[in-house]
């Protein structure tokens, strides 16, 4: 453990330092257009997965990239990490996610949500605000682009039971565009809640898309099982190959995020 401790410290000093730097480079794009900046988010991202497997021995991994349709789209994503919000950005022309409003006064990385046209949504405001957050979705997948949204709207742990939102569905429902789920593990090697950055192999599978025209109560029972059976899968591989490399029963890693 005092190994995996130094070296996550290590990476977490770099993260920020890497951080910084693409910020820099960014600031010109500021006067491009959006897509200039998403370039460098991409940059960004590559330069992680770098970080993670030189100074954390975390290998990651892309399955099923063949499976992502072109055009307009909803991307609904397992979420255990902070991860994934890095990385999913490089694989869509036009991505946009669902932000919290606060995040747009953070400085620097605010500038970036409002620059990439993230959907900015106050919570305080209830079902008020999921409606409004709705209607501009639709609006910007209407304009082509690509919809990335959690559907339990959280970080789960690594085995928690899963919690899916109406949401998503109803996202699907107005949108009418075909919805690509995304299964993956990485709360195993970026979990939620510390610091620590256990080795193995990420997966991020981008499973078979869902085409647009069910209806939401049909809909949302195929979207978690599709998810849930694959991430499971990608878990109990992962929990595996922990088990190898640290010594540990199987599930103890992930309980411990």
């Amino acid at each position: 453990m005092a190994a995996i401790f130094l070296r996550s410290l290590v990476f977490n000093a770099l993260f920020y330092v890497v951080f910084l730097f693409w910020s820099l480079v960014a600031v010109p794009t500021f006067l491009l257009p959006r897509a200039a900046m998403l370039r460098v988010a991409s940059w960004w991202a590559r330069s992680n997965i770098l970080l993670m497997r030189v100074i954390c021995s975390i290998k990651v991994e892309f399955r099923g990239v063949e499976k992502i349709p072109n055009g307009p789209l909803i991307v609904a994503s397992k979420h255990q990490s902070m991860w994934e919000t890095i990385s999913l950005l490089r694989f869509f022309e036009a991505p946009f996610f669902v932000v919290k409003r606060e995040l747009k006064f953070i400085p620097i990385f605010g500038l970036f949500i409002i620059k990439t046209d993230m959907v900015a949504i106050d919570r305080s405001k209830g079902g008020r605000a999921l409606l409004a957050v709705l209607r501009r979705a639709e609006e910007e997948v209407r304009h082509g682009r690509q919809f990335v949204i959690f559907p339990e709207g959280t970080r789960t742990a690594p085995g928690a039971p899963p919690a899916y939102k109406a949401g998503v569905g109803m996202a699907y429902v107005d949108c009418g565009v075909p919805c690509l789920p995304v299964a993956l593990n990485s709360g195993l090697f970026w979990p939620r809640r510390t610091f620590l950055r256990y080795p193995g192999t990420l997966v991020v599978e981008f499973l078979d898309p869902i085409p647009p025209g069910l209806k939401r109560e049909e809909f949302l029972p195929r979207l978690q099982s599709s998810i849930e059976d694959a991430t499971n899968r990608l878990v109990a591989a992962g929990q595996a190959e922990q088990a190898q490399l640290l010594g540990r029963v199987p599930g103890e890693v992930a309980s411990s995020g």
